[in-house]
């Protein structure tokens, strides 16, 4: 039975359907999901491409970042990361390679988890890090239960994941996440109300319903209501899930990089028509044609993503654009991490290439958004991160 048939069988059992449901099926579902097929899909020769695909740089940088942080916390005998989709593994190899290379005291303390839904990727990171879950360094865990328990050692994510504490509560954390948020499903409002699919002569049929008080209240405290003629996202997934990262996150740091709009942003209009489908590199607004081997995301509301973590005792930084961020990791050594195994004139222009590609409004720098947020660290400590001074310099000197 195709993805498909299945998304129909459950229409006619259950009705029409919320596009958020469609749009987890199109994502998730255990076997025919777009995450739940061939990793091979990924990647440049795929559909398409994080930073991580560009260059190794962008896990080396975050090494050093997350090396900073785990000082800024007191260098504690033991710190965990947990990494949100992490997909083929390609960060979490970078980063951990790195950090054994450069950082060698903050790797004798580190422990890497990792919370991956999908079972075919979930196989490709045994694999790509079969060393580091050899040794013990890094581990691995997801599930497809429901419900969340902020007050314990374990987390279950409303996208049917599960994440349980490889080290002790009291243990700092670090969560980051790279193009998560924006592969969480999203309800879909117009002046119409809320979108559910149907069936009509074996294609799929847009109907509406009266809008939620969920989904009002969304809109009155982090959005703003649909205009005759648009469609607006409404994340409620992905404000459930930051709340419930931060309402379980005890001590630590929080860093999420996506592309998305600000609240400004927003109010500009910029946050009309962002659900898009890709695949080959190619975009379609139509997340109809192919249910299952198409990728579909919808931008990031980091207004609402801000306000969850703020709700739930983490304090949120102004946000930074993803070049901000990686200048100021890199300025204070020159980018040492980017170019010190060129040996070459060519080796050396090529990576630089790709780093102007992270960082230049032309390719994924002014595009792509970093928050960050710190529950029990102390502020100026936080704000006195490297990836965070870049900005604040720029905004001084203005």
């Amino acid at each position: 039975m195709s993805l498909r048939q299945i998304i129909e069988q459950e229409i006619g059992e259950l009705g029409p359907i919320p596009f958020s449901r469609y749009m987890e099926l199109c994502l998730y579902h255990p076997k025919l999901g777009y995450y739940s097929r061939n990793p091979e899909q990924f990647g440049k020769a795929g559909d398409f491409y994080t930073s991580s695909d560009v260059h190794a740089v962008f896990g080396r940088l975050l090494a050093r970042q997350f090396e900073e942080i785990w000082r800024m916390l007191g260098s504690p005998a033991q710190v965990e990361i947990l990494e949100l989709g992490p997909g083929r593994g390609l960060f979490a190899q970078d980063v951990l390679d790195w950090s054994e290379k450069e950082f060698s005291e903050f790797f004798q303390t580190l422990h890497y988890s990792l919370l991956e839904r999908s079972p075919a990727l979930r196989a490709r990171l045994r694999e790509t890090l079969a060393r580091f879950l050899e040794s013990g360094r890094l581990s691995l865990a997801a599930g497809n239960d429901t419900g969340v328990d902020g007050k314990g050692a374990t987390l279950v994510v409303p996208n049917g994941a599960v994440a349980e504490r490889a080290l002790a509560p009291e243990v700092p954390l670090i969560i980051f996440a790279n193009e998560f948020f924006d592969a969480l499903p999203v309800e879909i409002l117009s002046a119409r109300g809320s979108l559910r699919i149907s069936i009509q002569d074996n294609r799929f049929l847009e109907t509406w319903v009266p809008a939620s008080a969920e989904e009002l209240n969304f809109l009155d405290r982090y959005s703003v209501h649909p205009e005759p003629g648009e469609r607006i996202e409404v994340p409620l997934l992905a404000h459930r899930c930051m709340s419930s990262l931060a309402a379980w996150l005890r001590k630590g740091i929080l860093i999420a990089i996506d592309y998305g709009y600000t609240r400004q942003e927003q109010l500009a209009g910029r946050h009309r028509g962002t659900l898009m489908a890709y695949r080959h590199h190619s975009a379609t607004p139509d997340p109809y044609e192919a249910p299952g081997e198409q990728d579909i995301t919808a931008h990031v509301n980091f207004a609402a993503l801000a306000a969850a973590l703020e709700e739930n005792g983490v304090e949120a930084q102004p946000l930074l654009t993803q070049s901000q961020f990686l200048m100021g990791i890199g300025e204070n050594n020159q980018f040492a991490d980017v170019f010190e195994q060129c040996r070459l004139p060519q080796e050396r222009a090529k990576v630089g290439l790709q780093l102007k590609h992270l960082v230049t409004p032309a390719g994924m720098g002014e595009s792509f958004q970093v928050l960050v947020g710190a529950k029990a660290v102390h502020a100026e400590r936080v704000a006195g991160l490297s990836g965070l001074l870049f900005a604040r310099s720029r905004l001084n000197n203005a």
